[in-house]
């Protein structure tokens, strides 16, 4: 019956459009309202339909029982601010009628005629002294509205009592000259009366927002932030040629590179996408597609245990060149920084290349792949010139590898350098070096008062060999710690470890001065494969080794190629890592651009197995195509930022980080999968 009415309806449409269109209207209207009755009758039977009832029908809501309602109304129509803050307090002119907006301070009140209260900008750097007195009629608003609300204000410019020497004075310590005589106020939204918020509250992670509000130190990181954004990419597009900033995708498949992935289900049985550990694949296909030149601040997620320098998802300034070696990379990149460092950091940078330390260096000098060379304690092998009965009392080792380094006292007072490595070796802090199962610290205190300088159980030729090499003064720590004898591998050493250890806890302590400056390096020549382990994914295959960093990197000369066929693990990669005051600020290499190559290094090398293979197939396509030599590089961007404004923690120069245990507890993420979204994506939870 519908059908032929809308049919009857269609052949008047030509003579009367809109009369034929209410017409429809008012039938369908009709036909619903006959529905709605009916389900009024038989509401039992029909219950399924009370949704549909809440749609067609509008009850009537009393606006004098809603008064959120009336007050919201306010919000939405406010007066357009007629100045920001800054250019306010530069242009503003005697009498002139303006329209602030900006967050309500503490009120002052003077008498019941007279109140004063600051208003803060929206950007929370600046604020003004608000007038009101009891022949405005905002008078009252005023008084009504809390602390801490967003506000709009009319007002009228008035000169500010205050000296002459304090309107003369510099920017910095200026007091404005100008205030406001209030004429009017709109209250935006209403700040709650539980929430207590002075600049002494600390808020938990929970309230991220409120810290952000209160914390300006936050807030200023986050701006920092943002100028650093600008002047890299600014620097990037103003190369010769310039980099092109290109987008990768966000939804990519799982391959092994060497980090565990987070992994997106679908809605197709079985099939799931991978979040990008980096942008890797995606921009060596870039130099196989024709961009020479190619960088983005790229989104990278990484399912690893975390520290104070990881979350779970970082941004990385990610860049590639094609036609090029690492070390056009690393003129780049200085280049960066440089531009970083003079426009917004006080301290100098190098004005040459930066200078360059290889990985086995790097480790038998610091014990660490990123040392920070600011603090000396250089590492010296020293078990030739010891006797074996006390190698025997520090490690249960048979021919072990026994190092030393020197840590400076402080004011050459042996008592105070026992006091502070006694409570460091009883910490927590201290506890993983006790409890080394290659043997914990030997630990001597240099006084020239004791016999040998106590030295004595080094024997007198050793403590004399001691002596020439480490030059200690009175109140010294002399520090032993024994490895096993091997390769070097990984990132660090437990003499490495305790090095970094040590310092950490002397300036925490007062011990010692945070060392100061910035010193940047590069850290080359690492090893193309190491040894696998338990605690790293690395690549899947079978050979008991995996790439050190990933699996594109190339080998750096013609001899390290020609030993892949002979003894992979001596084999050098053309791999570099930018490292300053103990952190790797980034690393890049120059990538294998050969398919077979690379598919030989996969398959022969790693011997990964043919179904893991598969998945780098788009990859060797690309490359069989003709691509270019080319290196690149990935600078972790929150560690920059965090560096620049010495933070210890990369959270503390992000808007919403996670916490050590990867969740946000401000919107309480990851929240547990519910049976219906297991269903949705045919999953299900395996019991333990």
């Amino acid at each position: 019956m519908l059908l032929s009415s809308v049919g009857r309806s269609s052949l008047r449409l030509r003579a009367a459009p809109r009369e034929s269109y209410i017409e429809i209207s008012n039938y369908i209207r009709g036909r619903r309202t006959g529905l709605l009755s009916t389900v009024r009758n038989r509401p039992q039977q029909f219950g399924q339909f009370h949704a549909q009832q809440r749609l067609y029908e509008q009850p009537h809501i009393d606006s004098s029982r809603q008064p959120f309602l009336e007050q919201y109304k306010n919000a939405v129509e406010f007066p357009r601010a007629t100045y920001d803050f800054r250019t306010f307090l530069s242009e503003a002119s005697l009498g002139q009628e303006v329209v602030l907006h900006g967050y309500l301070g503490n009120r002052a009140d003077l008498s019941k005629k007279l109140s004063f209260v600051r208003l803060t900008d929206p950007t929370m750097r600046h604020n003004i002294q608000i007038v009101a007195s009891a022949k405005s009629g905002a008078f009252e608003k005023l008084k009504s509205i809390a602390t801490n609300s967003p506000v709009a204000v009319r007002g009228i410019v008035q000169q500010k009592k205050g000296s002459k020497s304090e309107r003369d004075a510099p920017d910095t310590e200026k007091i404005e000259a100008w205030e406001i005589s209030l004429e009017d106020i709109h209250a935006l939204n209403d700040f709650p009366k539980d929430i207590i918020m002075t600049s002494e509250t600390v808020f938990p992670p929970e309230q991220r927002y409120l810290h952000l509000r209160t914390d300006r130190d936050l807030r200023e990181a986050l701006r920092f932030r943002a100028q650093v954004r600008n002047i890299c990419k600014e620097e990037l597009d103003q190369s010769q040629p310039p980099f092109v900033e290109i987008e990768t995708p966000l939804l990519f498949k799982s391959t092994p590179e060497g980090a565990r992935e987070f992994l997106v289900p679908t809605r197709r049985r079985g099939m799931a996408y991978a979040l990008p550990q980096s942008p890797q694949q995606y921009k060596q296909i870039l130099m196989a597609s024709g961009i020479p030149r190619y960088y983005q601040f790229a989104r990278c997620f990484r399912d690893e245990d975390l520290r104070a320098d990881r979350q779970p998802e970082f941004t990385q300034l990610d860049l590639e060149m094609s036609f090029a070696t690492g070390e056009d990379v690393m003129t780049t990149i200085e280049g960066v920084i440089r531009k970083l460092w003079s426009t917004l950091m006080k301290e100098p940078v190098p004005s040459g290349p930066f200078r360059r330390m290889s990985y086995q260096e790097a480790m038998r000098r610091y014990g660490s792949d990123k040392p920070d060379t600011r603090i000396g304690m250089e590492i010296s092998p020293i078990d030739y010139l010891l006797p074996v009965d006390l190698i025997s009392k520090i490690t249960p080792l048979m021919d072990p590898i026994v190092e030393v380094f020197k840590f400076e006292g402080n004011d050459n007072d042996p008592k105070e350098t026992q006091r502070f490595i006694t409570e460091f070796l009883d910490s927590p802090a201290g506890a993983p070096f006790n409890n080394n199962p290659e043997g914990g610290p030997g630990i001597f205190i240099y006084d020239a008062k004791k016999p040998l300088c106590g030295l004595q159980p080094f024997g007198f030729e050793a403590a004399e060999r001691i002596e020439d090499m480490l030059e200690p003064d009175h109140g010294d720590l002399i520090v032993l710690q024994a490895r096993k004898r091997a390769p070097f591998s990984g990132g660090s050493t437990p003499m490495g470890d305790l090095r970094r250890a040590l310092h950490t806890a002397s300036v925490e302590k007062g011990f010692k001065p945070a060392a100061t400056g910035f010193d940047f390096f590069w850290v080359v020549d690492f090893p193309l494969f190491s040894p696998s382990t338990d605690a790293e994914p690395g690549q899947g295959g079978a050979a008991g080794i995996s790439s050190t960093h990933h699996p594109f990197t190339a080998p750096k000369t013609a001899a390290d190629v020609d030993m892949l066929l002979t003894d992979p693990t001596q084999v050098v990669a053309d791999h570099y890592d930018l490292v300053v005051n103990g952190v790797e600020l980034g690393g890049g290499s120059r990538r294998i651009h050969d398919a077979k190559v690379q598919e030989f290094i996969l398959r022969d090398i790693l011997k990964m197995p043919p179904e893991r293979l598969a998945d780098f197939s788009h990859l060797l396509e690309a490359l069989r195509a003709g691509c270019p030599p080319h290196a690149g590089i990935a600078l972790g961007f929150d560690r920059l930022v965090a560096v620049m404004l010495g933070k210890e923690s990369v959270r503390d120069v992000i808007a919403f980080p996670k916490t050590g245990k990867g969740e946000d507890p401000m919107v309480k993420a990851p929240t547990p999968m519910t049976e219906e979204s297991l269903e949705t994506y045919h999953l299900r939870l395996r019991d333990e």
